[in-house]
C-alpha cells in the first residue's frame, strides 16, 4: 500500500477485535479522530453501548442487522445481510474518501472474503482511498497472501492455552 499505514490483527484466537479497540482508544486518546467499522458480528449491546460513551472521538458504526452471528444465519437472512455489508464496504470508502478520520478500524474486514461478501478488488479499492497518514486496521481470522503484502504490520493472535 502506497498510502496511509495498514495494521493487520488475525488469527484464531480471541482479541483481535480487542488489540484493534485498545489501539483505537489509545489513538484518540492522542486527539485522532477513530471511526470503527464492524462487520459479520451479532449485536453486542454492551460493547455498542460502552464505544458510544467514547463520542466524538470515536465513532461506531455496525453492519449487521440481525443479532445472531453471520455464520448462524439462514440462506435468506445471509443474503440479506450480504447486502448491507456490502453498503458497510461503500460506507468505509467513503470515509476514507473524504478524509472523515485519522484511524479507521475494519473489524472483522478479512471475514467478508471468506464469506465471498467481498472480493480481493473490494478490499483493494476500499484502500486506495486512504490519505497519506490514516491509519487502518483490519481484523478477521484467516489472512490471505495478497492482503498481508500491503500491510505495515501484522499480528498472529493464537491461543497458546485455553
Amino acid at each position: 500500500m502506497d498510502r496511509g499505514n495498514l495494521q493487520i490483527y488475525f488469527g484464531s484466537g480471541k482479541g483481535k477485535t480487542t488489540a484493534a479497540l485498545g489501539q483505537a482508544i489509545r489513538e484518540a486518546s492522542g486527539g485522532k479522530t477513530v471511526i470503527i467499522v464492524q462487520f459479520l458480528k451479532g449485536k453486542q449491546p454492551e460493547q455498542i453501548s460502552f464505544i458510544q460513551r467514547l463520542e466524538p472521538e470515536i465513532k461506531l458504526f455496525r453492519f449487521q442487522r440481525r443479532e445472531a452471528a453471520f455464520e448462524e444465519l439462514g440462506p435468506k437472512e445471509r443474503e440479506e445481510e450480504t447486502m448491507t455489508m456490502k453498503n458497510g464496504l461503500a460506507f468505509a470508502k467513503k470515509v476514507l474518501a473524504t478524509g472523515e478520520c485519522d484511524v479507521l478500524v475494519l473489524d472483522e474486514i478479512l471475514g467478508l472474503l471468506d464469506y465471498g461478501i467481498a472480493e480481493i478488488s473490494d478490499i483493494r479499492a476500499v484502500l486506495e482511498e486512504a490519505s497519506e497518514g490514516t491509519e487502518i486496521i483490519f481484523t478477521g481470522i484467516r489472512l490471505c497472501p495478497e492482503v498481508m503484502e500491503w500491510a505495515d504490520g501484522v499480528y498472529q493472535i493464537s491461543a497458546l492455552k485455553e
